[in-house]
């Protein structure tokens, strides 16, 4: 049985709402084991008084920090020095930051190159470089279910920039099929887009945020799911069936390799190995089934 993932959730009471408390938990728990919960700010103060009792009812540490001089963040200073205690005692496998402030985009990245998997929430105004150094990020107000006012014409952007991430990703991972696993793709685009999340698009699984893309065909196979990019790319029954009228022609004798890809060029005028996710024509044959390379010459290898 394969051993759950830890984590350590630190949250900051002074630029997280109370309300998320519940929902914070319940996200972490998806990754794994919530071994240390503790929350940050200066409790003397009566603008945390909500998070006193959400600490209280869900288990969470509060950790007193004053403010010692004015104008400086205190609750930052003490988060990042109890990560790195925690860091080094080895028990835990992954943190959870819960924060709108950039302060900690850098606490983020010290933790991944440690090896950590590093989980960021934060609402919707969180700065762009703390998102994107976590492995992946969360906003609140998706996990709570609540409206948030977005601009349209920044919603497509976004779809748009996902869209040319997936149509690439497809690209260049592809199988002999031109089709990769739904889950492949799933954790390369995250890779690539650390905050994203079908939720922020109003849909509860990524097949079915995938399927309004124009541009994608999904195939199921038993329990998988396979992504293709739809193109105007010729057919590939075409071009093996061109490859092997082309090589017949030779008898047994098979045919040159940079010979074949001209003869091809000049059958199919369109033709371009990029197109199917190789940048060697070489690797484009050897991997249809029904071909063979050796000492450069391309051979059938079935009837």
């Amino acid at each position: 049985m394969e051993k759950e993932m830890r984590y350590a959730v630190l949250i900051d009471a002074d630029n997280v709402a109370a309300k998320y408390t519940r929902n914070i938990l319940d996200e972490v728990s998806n990754y794994g084991i919530v071994t240390y919960k503790r929350v940050y700010s200066d409790w003397t103060r009566p603008n945390v008084l909500s998070w006193k009792s959400k600490a209280l009812e869900n288990a969470v540490t509060p950790i007193q920090q004053y403010s010692y001089t004015s104008g400086k963040n205190a609750t930052d200073s003490a988060m990042i020095i109890d990560a790195m205690d925690i860091l080094y005692s080895h028990n835990v496998d992954g943190f959870c930051i819960v924060s709108s402030d950039s302060d900690f985009t850098r606490l983020a990245i010290r933790l991944r190159e440690s090896g950590m998997h590093v989980i960021g929430m934060g609402e919707r105004k969180t700065p762009k470089p703390f998102s994107t150094a976590c492995n992946v990020f969360k906003y609140l107000e998706i996990l709570a279910d609540e409206e948030v006012q977005s601009s349209g014409e920044t919603e497509k952007v976004e779809l748009k920039t996902l869209e040319e991430a997936i149509i690439r990703i497809i690209s260049e991972n592809a199988n002999v099929q031109e089709e990769i696993n739904i889950g492949e793709l799933g954790s390369r685009l995250l890779n690539r887009h650390p905050d994203f999340d079908v939720r922020n698009y109003g849909y509860s699984k990524l097949s079915q945020f995938l399927k309004d893309f124009d541009s994608l065909t999904l195939r199921q196979v038993g329990s998988s799911i396979f992504v293709s990019h739809k193109s105007d790319k010729t057919d590939l029954q075409k071009i093996e069936t061109a490859l092997a009228a082309i090589v017949r022609t030779n008898g047994n004798k098979g045919y040159n390799l940079g010979e074949l890809k001209k003869q091809l060029c000049t059958k199919i005028p369109d033709f371009n190995v990029q197109s199917y996710g190789y940048s060697k024509f070489s690797r484009f044959v050897d991997n249809l089934p029904g071909f063979k390379i050796k000492n450069n010459t391309v051979m059938i290898t079935e009837n």
